[in-house]
C-alpha cells in the first residue's frame, strides 16, 4: 500500500518562505515514469495544481505560481518537498501531495496524502 504523509509548518508569517515535505511509503520516489505532485485547495475555492517533480528530477509548475514556487526531491529519504517564497495570505490552504503514474494530465493522480493545513497570518 502507497502512503503520502505532508509536513510542515501549520503558521507562516506573509512574506516568510513556506517549506513542505511529502514522505512516500511503499514505493520509490525514482519508479520510472511516475510525477509526484504538489496541489493545494484554499478556503471557499476549487483543488489547484501547483506544480509535480517527475522520477528523473525534472520538474513542472503552474505557471501562475513558477516565479516563487521550487520543487525538489530527496532520493536517499524518499521525500519531495514544496517551497514557496514570500507567501501572502492568500497562499492559506490545505496543501496535499499526490502521486501520478505518469503525466499528471493524463493519468490523474491515485494516491493522495490526507494534507495539511497552512495558514498564513501575522
Amino acid at each position: 500500500q502507497v502512503y503520502l504523509q505532508e509536513s510542515g509548518p501549520g503558521l507562516v508569517k506573509p512574506s516568510q518562505a513556506l517549506s513542505l515535505t511529502c514522505t512516500i511509503s511503499g514505493d520509490s520516489i525514482s519508479r520510472r515514469y511516475y510525477y509526484w505532485n504538489w496541489i493545494r485547495q484554499s478556503p471557499g475555492k476549487g483543488l489547484e495544481w501547483m506544480g509535480a517533480i517527475r522520477y528523473d528530477g525534472s520538474t513542472y509548475y503552474n505557471p501562475s505560481l513558477k516565479t516563487y514556487i521550487s520543487i525538489s526531491s530527496d532520493t536517499s529519504g524518499n521525500q519531495f518537498s514544496l517551497q514557496l517564497s514570500s507567501v501572502t495570505p492568500e497562499d492559506t490552504a490545505v496543501y496535499y501531495c499526490a502521486r501520478s503514474q505518469g503525466t499528471p494530465a493524463d493519468y490523474g493522480l491515485d494516491y493522495w496524502g490526507k494534507g495539511t493545513l497552512v495558514t498564513v497570518s501575522p
